[in-house]
């Protein structure tokens, strides 16, 4: 069963709170209203990117940045390393949405190890859509990366549907560089010393063209995002479950010197799991 809990200003008390399966602002009902699981057009429609405002070139359009992050009650974002023992089938569905409406998905190297990554898939489902939005076959996938200590030999650089992108600072070293893009990544520098400027990085992003800019983690990327105050959407799972232990929370690093407000868009809820869209406000 799935259900959404559309925001306003009147409802926030009550969104959150109030079963059934009420049409939302977007005039989708909920699986309570008789339409079962919601589809994939009707997942997109509920993400949607908001509509960009044009800005001279290069980009033509301002970039928005979104996370999709995943945490248990007691904000675990890991366990055992990796987020899919704490994820669950709706949790997978929303991430290959919120993938295929995005143009690039950003992911910090130490994530890329741990989890494995490969790259985006293609999928027919999306096709359309994704050429009517100037988009091409599947969203690249952009890591950011000082060290450039990558394995080379994973799908992720050998059979990726777009080249994949690397974000690294301009004090890399050259050799890794020139190992980079012999495996056939693209390298963007993004920063003047060895790290990577989040500013610098989404700017170099948008002027690539890609605006629509999704960020999987992990937690000292998002932190790093977060303290650069790049971060235009939060999309957070929550999970129903407790791990204990010293797993990281969705963000690490330095603390803000003042905590960031955002403002609850939408929720969605299936078999207790719950499903956060957050923005900037």
């Amino acid at each position: 069963m799935r259900r959404l809990f559309p925001v306003t200003d009147e409802t926030a008390e009550t969104a959150v709170r109030a079963p059934g399966g009420t049409a939302g602002s977007d005039g989708v009902q909920g699986a309570e209203g008789g339409l079962g699981e919601w589809s994939l057009a009707e997942l997109a429609a509920a993400y949607a990117y908001p509509v960009p405002e044009p800005v001279p070139e290069p980009g033509g359009r301002l970039p928005w940045l979104r996370a999709n992050m995943v945490s248990t009650l007691d904000g675990a974002a890991q366990h055992d390393g990796r987020s899919q023992p704490i994820s669950c089938a709706a949790d997978m569905r929303i991430f290959g949405t919120l993938r295929a409406l995005a143009d690039v998905v950003i992911v910090g190297a130490e994530t890329v190890r741990q989890e494995g990554y490969r790259p985006a898939r293609v999928r027919a489902e999306f096709a359309q859509a994704r050429a009517a939005a100037g988009q091409g076959p599947a969203p690249a996938i952009a890591v950011v990366s000082a060290g450039l200590d990558l394995d080379y030999g994973l799908p992720l650089f050998t059979s990726p549907a777009v080249p994949t992108l690397i974000l690294t600072g301009a004090a890399a070293a050259p050799d890794r560089i020139a190992a980079a893009e012999k495996a056939g990544a693209r390298v963007v520098i993004a920063g003047d010393g060895v790290g990577v400027d989040p500013v610098r990085a989404v700017q170099a992003l948008a002027e690539l063209g890609h605006t629509r800019l999704l960020t999987e983690g992990g937690p000292r990327l998002l932190g790093q995002l977060v303290a650069a105050e790049v971060l235009d959407e939060l999309c957070l799972t929550i999970s129903p479950m407790l791990t204990a232990g010293d797993a990281q929370r969705i963000a690490g690093g330095p603390s803000v010197a003042v905590p960031k407000r955002f403002e609850l868009v939408s929720l969605l809820e299936e078999e207790g799991f719950l499903f956060g869209r957050y923005r900037r406000r």
